[in-house]
């Protein structure tokens, strides 16, 4: 069967970006967006966001500062974002947030780009969070009735909201995500014992960042249209990993996020070539697929010389196909959703 879209194949990367998680020292007092209080001074700030098709975009002209930190009952993230436009229109929980100006999280507790976590929150304090069975570009499968039980979110304003004449300067809000919620839809276990992390355990995890251009009309944000459509410009995604391409979902492309204890340094997963290698598989399966109407086993057609490496041996059927490859006395998997896991 042919598939009606293209996946795109980006440029995967040998070394995302790694953040390492302290653990909180205390509670904080309250979740009220205020980043100032002694609970936010250990760790270190990601203050390094790009444009989500990397550096050959222009760079961000708003800066965002985020920061992790976790104790056995939750994750914490806090966020500043410079902005002198602060506006919102969606107010309720579960909408479509992204319409707005946001902030967004992305958490993978595992690597096979499956089952992760995506919250997005604005301005205004509206919370969607939601839990992805898979990638959009795989047949999406969005569990929009999935909350995080328990979670705790504020908004702190340093101007006014939706007020073109105040003095705006930036927004920051904070997040308490308990990890019960996280772990229930986990790997190989829906209940497990210890939902916390231990040290030294690796997640994937990315931050995005919507900006539209607005203008002040009718003392109001307005976002700038086409003058030809009419309809709103495209929006800005600034993001600590980049993908490459338009596409937040490609947990393969986020970075790392380890958990440390009393600021022990983890070395960083090191990329498995069999990985990699199946990872590429799977864009050019899909760009085969769109040509020719089905996929093929061919694979010297489809990585040329490196078709040879790590014992790679690819199966179809018409609408179906899986690689398998080996490295190190590990033999990995991949399928056509994407989905990919060692034997």
């Amino acid at each position: 069967m042919k598939p009606n879209h293209r996946v795109k194949e980006p440029a995967i990367p040998c070394h995302p970006p790694v953040y390492f998680c302290m653990r909180a020292q205390g509670k904080p007092e309250k979740i009220d967006g205020n980043l100032q209080k002694d609970f936010w001074k250990p760790g270190t700030w990601i203050n390094e966001f790009q444009d989500i098709e990397g550096p050959s975009r222009l760079k961000p002209w708003k800066w965002t500062k985020v920061k992790v930190l976790w104790d056995e009952e939750a994750l914490y993230i806090g966020a500043l974002l410079q902005d002198d436009t602060i506006w919102a229109t969606v107010m309720s929980r579960d909408e479509v947030i992204f319409t707005d100006n946001d902030f967004e999280v992305f958490l993978a507790p595992q690597e096979s780009s499956h089952r992760y976590y995506e919250l997005e929150m604005n301005a205004a304090n509206a919370v969607w969070d939601l839990y992805m069975e898979k990638p959009q570009r795989d047949g999406v499968h969005r569990i929009i009735g999935w909350d995080i039980h328990g979670l705790e979110s504020a908004v702190k304003i340093d101007g006014r909201l939706n007020d073109p004449s105040a003095e705006n300067r930036s927004w920051s809000l904070e997040l308490k995500i308990p990890w019960f919620s996280l772990r229930e839809c986990g790997e190989d276990q829906c209940y497990p014992s210890h939902f916390a992390p231990n040290p030294g355990e690796t997640w994937r995890m990315n931050f995005s960042r919507v900006e539209y251009d607005v203008e002040i009309r009718d003392s109001h944000y307005r976002k700038v249209c086409d003058l030809e459509s009419g309809k709103p410009m495209p929006e800005h995604n600034w993001v600590w990993a980049p993908t490459g391409v338009i596409d937040i979902h490609m947990p393969e492309m986020w970075g790392y996020l380890i958990f440390s204890d009393h600021g022990e340094v983890y070395p960083a997963p090191e990329e498995n070539p069999a990985k990699l290698l199946l990872r590429r598989l799977y864009y050019r399966e899909h760009a085969y697929s769109c040509r020719e109407g089905k996929f093929t086993e061919d694979t010297l057609l489809l990585l040329g010389e490196g078709a040879g490496r790590c014992g790679l041996r690819v199966y179809t059927t018409p609408s179906m196909f899986e690689g398998i490859a080996e490295d190190q006395g590990q033999r990995w998997h991949i399928r056509q959703d994407g989905y990919l896991w060692m034997e």
